[in-house]
């Protein structure tokens, strides 16, 4: 009797050692959860992917889609094949719901692609001659940024009262050297159409420059400040960025330690939206 007692008494103490085991593999390794994230090749889906090993040590298995187009991506997130994207800015997302009717939102900043102006007619932007012509991209989200670089160096003015993330070339209201604007060019062509030395200054955005060989610190002739809302963003589904995976994205894209990275990976080309000092 005393023996039996003695074996169910060791098997209760072997199986509770293995419940606990087994308890404490679980907490150990949490739940994996996969996200898939549409991104521009550079530099977003570059900083996604320096994010990666840092979200699979808390569980998040980060997936990133590549487009190499502005239009996809939303509506991608818009039908459910995407978690999130990251490649647009805030007037960028505002402008798409507007004609899309979309509600698809932020979950927060991660850096700024500062627009530039190149040319390989004028060192300085103030030195355009009159009847100089200025190329730009169809990307109608960005004219208020190229018209408030060139209302800084005073070459033009724009209509008062106009909200300048919505401006376009036609509330320019006063124009003294008489510039020409063509903006009908894919995004992606500007650094070739900037190479093959047309136009007298074409705007390029960062991504773009960064990818094709440009350093908009050594090469541009103007670039807008620092002080943008042009902040690229990842942009989630109405609710989404409360999901727990997304909270965890975004403190990884917005921890000091990637801002930092953003900041000498890409030599200051690319600027980190928060403070990493």
């Amino acid at each position: 009797m005393k023996t039996s007692k003695r074996i169910l008494g060791i098997l209760g103490i072997a199986a509770t050692t293995v419940l606990l085991a087994a308890c404490g593999n679980s907490s150990s390794k949490p739940k994996t959860t996969t996200i898939t994230v549409g991104a521009s090749p550079v530099p977003h889906a570059q900083i996604l992917k320096h994010v990666q090993p840092q979200l699979k040590k808390e569980g998040v298995n980060l997936k990133i889609k590549v487009f190499q187009d502005y239009v996809m991506p939303n509506k991608a997130l818009a039908s459910k094949e995407l978690d999130a994207n990251y490649f647009q800015h805030t007037p960028f997302l505002n402008t798409w719901n507007k004609a899309n009717h979309g509600t698809l939102q932020s979950a927060g900043g991660v850096h700024l692609e500062p627009i530039s102006a190149y040319s390989k007619k004028v060192k300085n932007l103030k030195d355009v001659k009159d009847g100089a012509t200025i190329l730009a991209s169809s990307n109608t989200p960005d004219y208020g940024r190229i018209l408030t670089i060139l209302q800084d160096a005073g070459l033009i003015k724009v209509k008062k009262g106009i909200d300048i993330t919505t401006a376009n070339f036609s509330d320019i209201s006063s124009n003294p050297r008489h510039l020409k604007f063509k903006h009908s060019y894919e995004p992606k062509l500007m650094p070739s159409i900037y190479k093959n030395g047309e136009g007298d200054v074409d705007f390029i955005n960062a991504n773009y420059a960064v990818q094709a060989g440009l350093n908009p610190l050594k090469q541009a002739i103007a670039t807008e400040k620092s002080s943008s809302p042009y902040v690229n963003i990842v942009a989630v589904r109405k609710g989404d960025q409360n999901k727990p995976a997304i909270k965890k994205l975004m403190k990884a894209l917005q921890s000091k330690s990637t801002q930092k990275w953003i900041y000498n990976h890409y030599k200051g080309a690319v600027l980190p939206a928060k403070s990493y000092k």
